[in-house]
């Protein structure tokens, strides 16, 4: 791997409908749904911020406009925060807000699958390597999850693929990677399958929807031909690209929940709200007094 051009620019897709929220995400961006009291996605944009990013990305859809609303400034909101001397909510609102010019939002116009939302991000990465973060998946660890990555993209370059380990029998529910030789806090990876059938897995080690990828993918999406779910499939763009150019896997030790799904997301505000000092002690109780009558 020799390519270690800085990594400035993240690429989030936020243009999907949110089907499985229903009825919900009819009116609300499942992006926007709140764990404990940040929407999902700001804390997807605050570990892409740990690690460095300096451009954001957003590849939305119709009735995404929520979205670019919460990341701009609100300005009735903060005047009135402001007669009211609401200091500390004014000084939560300033820390959430990007820098002028360090947000940018493309439309893709057709879901047409996660291949062709990163494809039509092209324009605005340019020639340059870039982050990719799935939204609907919030990690907590130390370092995040894209940190850890930018560390070992820094010794490494190339293209960096987030894994974690599954139980092997269960990985025909996931998109799994074959594993090469150790490299830093992560391996050379040899191949990629999804949903391997039962028993034929190269490994455990699954993808979990964070990238490094190297801007070459995008001419690899443009004429690609649909795969599963007659779809542009990244898993498929990324096995051309491996033919030509060198993938490392960074195996991710802390937690992930997929907001995407309902269990993962009441997951999420439990163990959120958890860590949160001023609601912790109701929160607690309540559980356990929840827990005793399953008992």
């Amino acid at each position: 791997m020799t390519d270690k051009r800085k990594v400035r620019k993240a690429v989030f897709p936020v243009a999907g409908l949110g089907t499985r929220f229903l009825p919900a995400t009819k009116a609300v961006p499942k992006e926007m749904l709140t764990v404990v009291d940040k929407p999902i996605i700001q804390y997807v944009v605050d570990e892409a911020l740990e690690a460095g990013i300096e451009h954001f990305v957003f590849v939305t859809g119709r009735n995404k406009h929520v979205i670019e609303d919460y990341f701009d400034i609100h300005f009735e909101l903060e005047q009135t925060l402001r007669e009211r001397s609401k200091k500390a909510e004014m000084t939560l609102l300033a820390q959430q807000l990007p820098k002028a010019g360090s947000v940018s939002f493309t439309r893709q116009q057709e879901p047409l699958g996660l291949g062709h939302a990163v494809w039509c991000a092209r324009e605005i990465v340019g020639n340059e390597p870039f982050a990719l973060l799935l939204p609907d998946m919030i990690m907590r660890g130390e370092p995040g999850c894209m940190k850890g990555m930018m560390d070992l993209y820094s010794e490494s370059g190339g293209n960096i693929v987030a894994v974690e380990e599954c139980e092997p029998d269960q990985a025909h529910k996931y998109g799994i990677v074959g594993v090469g030789e150790k490299i830093g806090d992560g391996f050379r990876i040899t191949g990629m399958v999804e949903k391997p059938a039962k028993g034929t897995a190269p490994s455990n080690f699954f993808i979990n929807g964070r990238y490094i990828l190297q801007p070459e993918i995008f001419s690899i999406l443009e004429n690609q031909e649909r795969g599963a779910g007659n779809e542009i499939q990244l898993t498929d763009g990324m096995l051309k690209l491996l033919q030509s150019q060198d993938f490392a896997g960074y195996v991710f030790r802390g937690d992930t929940y997929d907001c995407g799904a309902k269990d993962g997301f009441i997951l999420a505000n439990v163990a959120f709200a958890l860590e949160r000092a001023d609601i912790r002690p109701t929160v607690e109780a309540q559980l356990k007094a929840l827990v005793s009558k399953l008992q």
